[in-house]
């Protein structure tokens, strides 16, 4: 048996005539993370399967936590021996390394012309495993142990509870976005939210020297490398806003201060945002949470951009 890591798509296998591209992107963006390992990486529309070395396998799976597109990563075995006895005794000498009190066997059988139906497997392997395994026995509801098998064509899979992965779209799949960053939580969070969707992300953050500080922005750096975890790479704009800001202060009544700068950075944003390509705005706005954030001043503020802002936490407290 060689020990190898397989991905459930999950969300993904709900698309039809365009998951040949959602594939290809996720299969890329993995191939990207992990550029460093020696490892081959293949799909098909039901599962992907990255083989490299055993000792590197449990560094592949930590950074899958970190891309969005998978479902289920489990660490596999396949074997290219059909055989009902070879596939007992594979198991067995599987479970033997698991600690349980119960199990249930599920058999997926995409080679419907294999002799025994997937009832039959099932019987069969779960027979061999309470001969030869004590004190265990089957729970088909809540089973300590899944023990999957696929037959598949031309090989055997086995493997047993997965680890979650993040769900989501491939980054890449939707276009890209400009996230209006600050050191808040709320901006970083809509960020993850919108990579989370398929959306690449680039950010924008805009500095007043000397009433901001450089520990404000080195902030947003720090926040930007975080989500760049997730996003592979993110180009970060920083705007110097102190002469506007000054300007303004010098001309607005201070009750529209806060309106009129949104307004200039929304205006900004805007201008980067078609110069680099990005289809959209992404904010961490939450209603009602500031005086900026009441639905009258974010319709105040929105006026000044044609383009489409996306507010990813607008109803969450």
């Amino acid at each position: 048996m060689k020990k190898i890591i397989i991905i459930k798509y999950g969300e993904l296998s709900t698309k039809k005539d365009n998951i040949n591209f959602f594939l290809k992107t996720l299969k890329n963006n993995i191939a990207n993370l992990l550029s460093d390992i020696p490892c081959d990486i293949t799909y098909d529309f039901g599962r992907m399967f990255i083989d490299s070395t055993e000792d590197k396998i449990e560094e592949i799976v930590s950074r899958l936590k970190k891309v969005f597109g998978i479902h289920e990563i489990i660490i596999g075995y396949k074997d290219q021996n059909l055989n009902i006895d070879s596939i007992k005794e594979n198991i067995l000498t599987l479970v033997k390394n698991q600690t349980f009190n119960t199990f249930k066997v599920i058999t997926k059988r995409s080679n419907k012309s294999y002799p025994l139906d997937s009832m039959e497997i099932n019987r069969t392997i779960g027979g061999h495993i309470l001969k030869n395994v004590a004190n265990v026995k089957v729970d088909v509801h809540n089973p300590e142990l899944k023990i999957e098998l696929e037959i598949r064509s031309y090989e055997v899979l086995y493997y047993f509870n997965g680890i979650s992965g993040l769900g989501g779209y491939p980054v890449g799949t939707l276009g890209k976005a400009l996230l209006m960053l600050s050191g808040g939580i709320d901006s970083p969070v809509a960020g993850y939210l919108t990579i989370k969707r398929g959306v690449k992300i680039e950010a924008i953050y805009f500095e007043s020297p000397p009433h901001t500080s450089e520990f404000a922005k080195d902030k947003v750096i720090k926040l930007s490398r975080v989500l760049a975890e997730y996003n592979a790479q993110i180009k970060l704009h920083i705007i110097n806003f102190t002469h506007i800001q000054e300007t303004i202060l010098r001309n607005i009544p201070h009750e529209y201060l806060i309106t009129i700068m949104r307004r200039m950075m929304y205006r900004i944003s805007a201008i980067i945002a078609h110069n680099n390509k990005c289809n959209i705005l992404v904010n961490g706005e939450s209603i009602g949470q500031v005086a900026s954030q009441t639905l009258t001043s974010m319709r105040v503020i929105n006026e000044v951009v044609k383009m489409p802002v996306i507010r990813p936490v607008a109803c969450f407290d």
